[in-house]
């Protein structure tokens, strides 16, 4: 019934429904995975659409490119950008590169730890704006330490035409990673690492509500995160709310400890389990692979129909061993991979459109 009431409300949007499930099912079953990987092979089995949002663009990938994040430590990577103005030249160069989406959070630039102070984005974010066209993106997330009014602080000045959204709360930690360092660059970083052991992200049901609320009402869209299947039931929850409209931009999250594991198998799960939850023609798929796992796995995002992330943030390697050196360095790997596949990438301009976003020109500098 839950699955039913949350697609008959987008339905109710106007927006194009995917075929019965089951029929799908018994389709695929009988021709073939080529009709799961490829969603165009299913599109006799859709109604016709009427929605704008879906047209010819929307068949393009949307690169996001996470900069830095609020996990990883200097002492991980000496690329990683930690001072406003390595952040912006990093996220000027990745939208250069390819990137359609830039997703940004700030650091102390005497350190490197993270930080949720607006006046610290405030040296970066519009330099980034006016060099570039690509949608900003800033966080909500912040880190495990901060709470949800220092999380919420930027984003309510900027009023950006999106935010990252956790859709739960959940373990989130890479503290295993502490015991191969043996050289931190500063005195915060080790019991930063080590602690994630007893942290908790806390995004309640009340607080996702008061993000989708309050940011709402400034016009932001969110890249709803989704660390496991449960939060894609989290936003079918908040879809019969009717806080949620499509189209939205579902990023799948993989090989993060305490969510769902980097296993290939996984990601078909999580596909699956969002078409049926929404309908496939209701939202766009994204995924972002942790460490060692993001170019294999964004790569099979992109066969399945999706878009996808890489950055920093997520993985600090190019290569088996070696060091980003930098996070164009990694839009431009994916973007070739993509483009010898035949591929299109999408412009920020198309980005904007797939995703109904409100458009650069209507954010507060």
């Amino acid at each position: 019934m839950k699955v039913n009431r949350a697609r008959h409300l987008l339905k109710n949007t106007g927006r194009r429904q995917v075929g019965d499930a089951r029929f799908n099912f018994f389709y695929r079953r009988h021709h073939g995975l080529l009709s799961f990987f490829n969603p165009s092979k299913n599109a006799h089995m859709s109604k016709v659409s009427n929605s704008s949002k879906l047209s010819k663009s929307s068949r393009k990938v949307i690169i996001s490119c996470a900069v830095t994040g609020a996990t990883h430590v200097p002492s991980m990577s000496a690329y990683l950008p930690i001072t406003p103005a390595q952040i912006r030249d990093q996220a000027i160069e990745a939208a250069e590169a390819g990137a359609a989406i830039i997703h940004l959070h700030a650091r102390d630039p005497e350190d490197g730890r993270p930080t949720p102070d607006p006046a610290v984005f405030l040296q970066f974010v519009p330099d980034i704006v006016k060099a570039t066209d690509a949608v900003i993106n800033i966080t909500t997330g912040g880190s495990t330490r901060m709470t949800l009014a220092e999380r919420l602080a930027y984003p309510r000045l900027l009023q950006p035409e999106m935010c990252s959204l956790n859709m739960g709360s959940m373990n989130f930690s890479i503290h295993p990673v502490a015991a191969k360092i043996t050289d931190w660059a500063h005195d915060w970083e080790k019991d930063f690492v080590e602690g994630m052991e007893d942290m908790v992200f806390k995004n309640t049901f009340s607080d996702i509500k008061k993000i989708m609320l309050e940011l709402g009402a400034q016009g932001t869209r969110f890249e709803f995160e989704c660390y496991d299947v449960s939060h894609l039931y989290n936003l079918a929850h908040f879809v019969e709310q009717g806080l949620v409209k499509a189209p939205f931009f579902i990023q799948a999250a993989f090989g993060i400890l305490g969510g769902i594991g980097a296993d290939p198998e996984n990601m078909t799960v999580m596909r699956a389990t969002a078409d049926r939850l929404f309908g496939r023609e209701n939202y766009h798929f994204s995924v972002l692979g942790a460490g060692r796992h993001q170019l294999s796995l964004v790569t099979m995002a992109a066969i399945m129909g999706g878009n996808v992330r890489v950055g920093l943030e997520d993985s600090v390697y190019i290569a088996k061993g070696v060091k980003a050196e930098s996070n164009a360095q990694q839009v431009r790997k994916i973007r070739h991979i993509l483009e010898e596949l035949s591929f299109e990438i999408a412009t920020p301009a198309e980005a904007r459109e797939m995703l109904g976003l409100k458009g650069g020109d209507r954010i507060s500098l």
